[in-house]
């Protein structure tokens, strides 16, 4: 068998049948993601369009028989015959893998389309598709199915992929089919992805539709965007997009926590040389070296948080991956900070540990908002998919410009941009200094043997087990808690490490004031998993996080505090569910017993269900203690109260703490606990009708 392997064994896929036989090699999947990449071509042909100043409106509807559409009002596919196949321009872009008009002819300066496989791709995996033009007065028509161009015998309803469909026999047929006004031009493409093609479950996401427009959007000052969902023609969504602001209104839009900076523009251009293949009049491919323009637009800005998003485009085309382009950009900010904080030492207080110190890449981006986008001709990536952009010269010329244009920036001496300037170096610095902090609590705050706990704060009364999943500390109000606690507790998985008041409002504090806090340091250290950037939540050395504060306002204060700092610095913990409030009780109620019962405690965790409850003793004739206990603290509780209420898991009550919208609970926390007092005067103001004074412990 092995020698029995010759030339006919081998198979030659002509055309459009290798898209079909492999469609994971030019959409990348066939489920959803697949299928959305294949209107991803169509919209970018019609962005392309814009792009080079043809048009200014593209509409997408998503129609309610599984088809999708694109109109735009560019200069429309040619409709005349290509001289080499003698076909119209329009069959060529449909039916013929790597053709088009972005091989360098000179029709398109920037593009996002370069391997000529686009619509002839779409063209492939639908099952049916239509494509009207308006050029020269006319609209000119023709339908393709499976990739094989024809017509169809549409009913009176309307097209339909299982009309009769008859193929052209001796040639094709671009028909008129109307006439329009000779100023009008543009496309239509309608088409019927194939589900012989594409998983079972596969279908069109309008929600990502709306992102992508918006984006296309912000890039293409300009350009209008429809998107008009007809799938349920009781509830039709249609929404429209339209900016003029380009990279720095898409800044403004993505960043969510509060600017330290202004928007800054960085835009420059620079030349390279590239040995290309260029196609000769004569049909021959000859290497050449033409030169190159490569634009580039950045737009930035630094805010209060941590987190980075920086998002790159080519020729309008999202890089999710990155590539050369985010490569450079990196290069050239990490330079220019490195250089500014050096010169800025002796002012930044960068002096013994601190200075020895390399300022990593992590330390500048921190907090970094960034849409950095690049516009070269023939741009190469990697991959049909287009997500990471491998053009080597890019690198350099995308550094060089930001090297330039941001250190014109920080060095400026106005008096707003010098101010500006020393806030992101002050930042950086801080970030630097935290994660260094954090680098050394991480490292002496792990799970410690017998001979190493002594590292661990003195006040942390851990526990004897070494099961994470099943461990639990309880960080606890006051001293006076704590002995209670002590007894209340089981010791072999329950831990207690004790606060002093009231902790650091870490919403309003920077990073290296938290730092030098001592609560604030010893819960981090005591988790042991770090802070910020370098959380690490495998390493963390309890299972549950329980807060346990008094059942008053200032407990309910701490409580807050307590959450604004695992919000903050520690949040994976809170995403997990690990975070947890415990439920003491405000009241103690005695029953009196009888000759058939004994005697009662009743508990109750508000004023209202106190009342309901004394409420259905007198009912049931039942007879309490007029002195009904009221807790004022923890403290207050006998050992067996409080592990019967608030300790015990058999027995107690658990609030998870839980963040289902990140983007509101950050609203809220910067409402209720940030700098910026006006709107929470307001919202105080707005609340206190339905305030219950009796609550208020004076």
């Amino acid at each position: 068998m092995a020698n029995d392997y010759s030339a006919r064994h081998l198979s030659v896929l002509e055309g459009l049948e290798a898209v079909r036989k492999r469609p994971g090699m030019y959409i990348g999947t066939t489920d959803s993601r697949g299928l959305m990449h294949c209107l991803w071509e169509i919209i970018d042909n019609s962005v392309d369009e814009a792009l080079g100043g043809f048009g200014d409106r593209i509409e997408i509807v998503l129609h309610g028989d599984d088809s999708v559409e694109v109109r735009d009002s560019g200069r429309g596919i040619p409709v005349d015959v290509e001289p080499k196949t003698g076909l119209t321009g329009v069959e060529v872009v449909m039916t013929k893998l790597h053709a088009g008009g972005k091989f360098g002819g000179g029709s398109y300066a920037a593009s996002g389309g370069l391997h000529g496989v686009g619509a002839s791709v779409v063209n492939a995996l639908s099952e049916r598709l239509d494509v009207w033009v308006d050029r020269g007065g006319k609209t000119h028509h023709m339908a393709f199915r499976r990739g094989e161009p024809g017509y169809f015998k549409d009913p009176a309803a309307g097209p339909a992929p299982e009309s009769t469909f008859e193929p052209f026999v001796t040639g094709s047929e671009l028909a008129v089919v109307g006439k329009v006004a000779k100023a009008r031009t543009g496309t239509r493409i309608r088409y019927w992805a194939d589900r012989q093609i594409f998983n079972k479950g596969a279908s069109f996401s309008y929600d990502d539709l709306l992102v992508r427009a918006r984006q296309t959007a912000f890039l293409v000052p300009g350009l209008e965007l429809v998107i008009r969902d007809e799938r349920d023609p009781l509830t039709p969504h249609e929404e429209s997009f339209r900016y003029e602001g380009g990279a720095k209104d898409f800044v403004e839009f993505i960043a969510t926590d509060t600017a330290i900076t202004d928007t800054l523009e960085l835009t420059g251009s620079g030349t390279y040389s590239e040995t290309v293949p260029v196609l000769k009049p004569n049909g021959h491919l000859v290497s050449e070296e033409v030169e190159r323009e490569c634009q580039v637009d950045v737009a930035l800005r630094w805010g209060t948080g941590y987190e980075t998003d920086t998002r790159s485009f080519v020729n309008i085309i999202a890089t999710p991956k990155g590539g050369t382009h985010l490569a450079g950009f990196e290069q050239g900010i990490v330079k220019v900070l490195r250089a500014q904080i050096q010169a800025n030492a002796r002012r930044l207080k960068l002096t013994g540990k601190d200075g020895a110190e390399r300022i990593e890449k992590d330390d500048i981006m921190a907090g970094l908002t960034a849409v950095v986008t690049v516009r070269i001709p023939e741009p190469q990536f990697e991959g049909q998919t287009k997500e990471v952009l491998g053009t080597g010269p890019v690198r350099g010329i995308v550094a060089k410009v930001i090297e330039q244009e941001l250190t014109a920036i920080l060095t400026s001496t106005k008096r707003d941009a010098k101010l500006q300037a020393n806030t992101v170096l002050e930042k950086v610095v801080a970030e630097m200094r935290a994660r260094v902090a954090a680098r050394k609590q991480k490292e002496i705050s792990r799970r410690k043997n017998a001979l190493e706990t002594s590292s661990l704060p003195s006040k942390l009364a851990d526990c004897r087990s070494n099961d994470v999943e099943q461990s639990e500390l309880f960080i606890v109000e006051g001293d006076s808690a704590l002995g209670t606690a002590k007894l209340a507790r089981r010791s072999d998985f329950q831990a207690l490490l004790p606060i002093r008041g009231k902790i650091l409002n870490v919403q309003k504090a920077s990073v290296t004031d938290m730092l030098h806090n001592a609560e604030c340091a010893s819960i981090i250290q005591v988790v042991g998993a770090g802070s910020g950037r370098t959380f690490d939540l495998e390493q963390a050395r309890y299972g549950k996080i329980i807060l346990m504060t008094d059942a008053d306002v200032d407990g309910a204060h701490i409580r807050t505090l307590l959450l604004t700092l695992f919000f903050r610095y520690m949040r994976p913990l809170v995403d997990a569910g690990r975070v947890f409030a415990a439920v003491p009780p405000l009241h103690r109620v005695e029953v009196s017993g009888s000759a058939r019962r004994e005697k009662e405690y009743i508990y109750t965790y508000s004023e209202k269900e106190l009342q309901e409850t004394l409420r259905d003793l007198k009912r049931a004739g039942r007879r309490y203690k007029e002195d009904i206990q009221r807790y004022k603290g923890l403290g207050e509780m006998d050992a067996d109260q409080l592990a019967e209420t608030t300790m015990d898991p058999e027995r107690r009550t658990l609030r998870r703490v839980t963040s289902a919208d990140a983007a509101a609970a950050e609203r809220v926390f910067e409402l209720l606990m940030g700098n910026d007092v006006g709107p929470r005067r307001d919202f105080i103001i707005a609340g206190a009708a339905s305030l219950d004074h009796s609550r208020i412990d004076a």
